[in-house]
């Protein structure tokens, strides 16, 4: 769709949404979009680091309000909203491939979730972040409150849902919300992502699935066992050794 652009190369992909005159406000065909784009990211061997993005001079502006009237107007209208929400921002939290996320301007409400969902935050240092669910009589939801729980403890959650204020990059780095604020954000995303590139993709899908899946009270250490039991037998693993003892980077695959 054209609200999400991606882009391949050299095994990192670039998802970037595309709404700069709306800041990048996400529709709720964009919420289910983006979530079957990182599914099939996910599933692309040639992927193996994604940088999320915003078109223009915001990151996301959160949902697209304008729409609330058509279709998120009675109970059941929200649930289904909730859920696609939930859908989009859990592809990128589940994915087994590090997610980046290179924030600017506006980082606000639904835009704020899919920065959380992200495994890594880097902000532009005039970046604006928020979420102001209190002042339209909204709940945030369960998996995006969980997200921000896990990144800036109870006390900052509390207080960044209850008074609903915007906050600069200054104070989102020392509380957590993000990991790195800098005048060039997605330079510094895409530096670190080839970084990652070298490194073991199996290692680092069941680092990921037990990070997260601890933090936000998800785990299950059947999946733990069979992602750890999949990289014990792996041929990368194999590979790993074998670079190891004869001194040179290794060649990961992936398999």
């Amino acid at each position: 769709m054209e609200e999400l652009l991606c882009n391949v190369d050299n095994g990192v992909a670039v998802v970037v949404i595309n709404r700069p005159a709306q800041r990048n406000s996400m529709t709720l065909a964009m919420w289910r979009g983006i979530g079957e784009l990182f599914w099939k990211l996910d599933a692309d061997p040639a992927v193996r680091v994604i940088i999320l993005t915003g078109a223009g001079e915001d990151f996301s502006s959160g949902a697209d309000i304008t729409e609330f009237a058509a279709i998120r107007d009675d109970t059941a209208q929200a649930v289904a909203y909730e859920e696609a929400v939930d859908y989009g921002c859990g592809a990128i939290a589940n994915v087994g491939k590090p997610v980046i996320a290179a924030i600017k301007g506006y980082c606000l409400g639904g835009g704020a979730h899919l920065a959380m969902s992200c495994d890594f935050r880097y902000a532009h240092e005039e970046a604006v972040f928020g979420i102001p669910a209190a002042r339209l009589s909204i709940v945030y939801g369960v998996e995006g409150t969980r997200k921000l729980l896990a990144l800036v403890g109870v006390t900052q959650a509390k207080r960044i849902m209850y008074s609903a204020e915007r906050f600069d990059a200054t104070h989102a780095l020392s509380t957590g919300f993000v990991d790195r604020v800098s005048k060039a954000p997605r330079e510094d995303a895409a530096e670190f992502a080839s970084k990652l590139l070298a490194n073991a993709p199996l290692s680092i899908r069941g680092a990921k699935y037990i990070l997260t899946a601890t933090a936000l009270g998800t785990f299950d250490p059947k999946e733990a066992d069979r992602l750890i039991n999949a990289a014990s037998a792996s041929a990368d693993y194999r590979e790993g050794r074998a670079a190891f003892a004869e001194k040179r980077p290794p060649r990961f695959e992936g398999k």
